[in-house]
């Protein structure tokens, strides 16, 4: 029986009391579907609900009351074995051994798609992450979002999210033009400009662009005027370096649907209609010759200047163009995720949303992620290589791998500052979290080949009521968990909670497989059993709930390590 079953089979109940007479409940009070959770103490129950501290009042009865009718009702049903009415009425209810076990077999036949939903059907998501400017290798706090940013996305298409991950490509504004006088300098072997980009990947950029001019059969960029050489090293290069971040973010599992440039807002009179559009609805106003969005009537702490008083636009108009140009596209929600830097980002751009007759926190959502810090032989790791000043993804993914590095950065919630033991993630230990889980998947992969070996084969029986020991009781109850636990990790936007569950999982697999008299291989002079393959099933079962939930955190789930 899963929760869903079980949710329905409360809904029912309650629905017959209140036909009978017993429960004096406005029929459309009844639940279409009742809240179920796993007892924080095992010896509890399977399940736990307390609708009947919820539907009390409205019944005109005591929560305890309505609890005992309930568990009169869900006594004959199918499937549970016991229901116990506990505190102030709380229902508390086992599952019989058979009910539980089935689970098995439905994970099983359902395959890959155990787990996903439609808790966000019907929604179109526009989700930004990373967007790194140009001017140089993704840090490791981008590392960090593209980590975390694919895999809520991952989250987000298996509960029934039509997603675009979408790249911002600041193509536009001082730093670029730091980054091409950067370049010009080191090409022509002056000092970099005293706010300009160091680092050995400024030579790499500045290297490539004069053999690709020459390459097209263009003059040496080294030898133009001032004002075109810095033209053509920043045209260039800003388009080796942006070849390189997608190349990079390629190989670290994460490709982007849309990739949207700066200077097109401005190119396309995307900001002159959006501020007409504000002005229409009456939100701007005018003030020491500039043009000013009335922010502080959607609660930021002051108006914000959007045309300057020299006809200019200013930083946040960009901003609006773009928030508007997102939801112009169709879509419904829009999250942006952030470093740690932005806070203050907030407040005005769910001013801009609201000004827009959006809702914030719904058409608008902002994920703000804290800093990580690499520790490596207990000393911080400060400096790239290539960098010079920070550290890179290839020097995160060079250090620990790919799959390594996309677990430990999303396996904890971004409000908090993470601390990355570089020689941890190398180990091949229970404390490295990542190892861990791909270990417990790949054992059951083991597992399987041994079973295959020994004639035992999930085709020739399956006898539910044969998991009966606690441990798997255990285990069947954390696989019952998975679908809950995507549907929050999209409605939360906290795919960590995926990666926590992997790691409980693998607990308690490891705790079942360990267990002698669970073993589902028989012993050298035992003749095979329906015990054997219906353990073959449990142990299937875990293994694809496994490789599900590291395929939503983009991790491979290897069959041998």
């Amino acid at each position: 029986m899963t929760p869903d079953e079980l949710s329905q089979a409360l809904s029912t109940a309650l629905a017959s009391a209140v036909a009978d007479g017993a429960l004096a409940l406005p029929a459309d009070a009844v639940p279409a579907s009742v809240h179920v959770e796993r007892p924080r103490q095992r010896e509890h129950g399977d399940w736990a609900t307390n609708v009947a501290l919820q539907l009390a009042k409205k019944a005109g009865t005591s929560p305890r009351a309505l609890a005992e009718e309930l568990a009169g009702r869900l006594g004959a049903t199918p499937g549970i074995q016991a229901v116990h009415v506990a505190g102030p009425g709380f229902l508390n209810i086992t599952l019989d051994a058979a009910a539980a076990g089935e689970l098995a077999r439905t994970i099983v036949e359902t395959g890959a798609a155990y787990g996903r939903g439609d808790s966000e059907a019907g929604k179109r998501v526009n989700l930004e992450f990373v967007s790194a400017n140009p001017t140089g290798p993704i840090h490791i706090g981008g590392v960090r979002w593209a980590a975390v940013g694919d895999s809520l996305a991952r989250v987000l298409e298996a509960s029934g999210a039509e997603v675009a991950r979408e790249y911002y490509f600041n193509d536009h504004g001082a730093q670029i033009d730091r980054f091409a006088r950067s370049l010009l300098a080191r090409a022509r072997g002056a000092a970099a400009p005293e706010d300009g980009y160091g680092g050995q990947y400024i030579s790499e950029i500045a290297d490539a662009v004069i053999a690709d001019a020459l390459a097209a059969g263009e003059p040496d960029p080294r030898e133009l005027p001032d004002v075109e050489a810095q033209e053509v090293f920043r045209a260039r290069g800003v388009d080796r370096m942006f070849t390189e971040i997608k190349a990079s973010l390629h190989d670290f599992g994460v490709d982007f649907d849309v990739y949207f440039h700066e200077d097109s807002l401005h190119e396309s009179g995307a900001v002159d209609r959006a501020v007409a559009r504000l002005r229409d609805a009456g939100r701007m106003f005018e003030k020491d010759g500039a043009t000013w969005l009335r922010t502080t009537e959607f609660g930021d702490d002051k108006d914000r200047v959007v045309l300057k008083s020299d006809g200019e636009a200013a930083y946040i108009a960009g901003d609006i163009a773009y928030y508007l140009d997102k939801r112009e596209r169709g879509f419904d929600e829009v999250i942006i995720m952030l470093g740690a830097d932005h806070h203050g980002y907030v407040g005005r751009m769910m001013a801009v949303c609201a000004a827009f007759g959006d809702t914030p926190g719904t058409n608008l959502q902002l994920l703000i992620g804290q800093m990580v810090n690499l520790v490596k032989d207990g000393q911080p790791v400060r400096m790239s290589k290539r960098a010079g000043t920070v550290v890179t993804l290839e020097d995160l993914v060079d250090a620990v791998g790919v799959d390594a590095a996309r677990y430990s950065l999303a396996r904890s919630s971004v409000d908090s500052t993470i601390d990355l033991d570089l020689d941890l993630l190398t180990r091949a230990t229970n404390e490295n979290p990542v190892y861990y889980v791909q270990y417990a998947h790949s054992r059951t992969c083991a597992v399987d080949r041994n079973a295959a070996d020994r004639a035992v084969s999930r085709q020739d029986g399956f006898d539910p009521s044969l998991l009966d020991h606690a441990t798997e009781a255990a285990l069947l109850g954390r696989l019952t968990e998975f679908p809950r636990i995507v549907a929050q990790a999209a409605e939360l936007r906290e795919p960590h909670r995926v990666a926590r569950y992997l790691e409980a999982l693998a607990g308690d697999y490891h705790t079942w497989y360990q267990q002698k008299d669970r073993r589902v291989l028989p012993y050298p002079d035992e003749a095979v059993q329906d015990v054997h393959r219906t353990r073959l099933w449990l142990n299937d079962a875990v293994r694809q709930v496994l490789a599900n939930g590291l395929a939503l955190l983009g991790v491979t789930a290897p069959e041998r390590m």
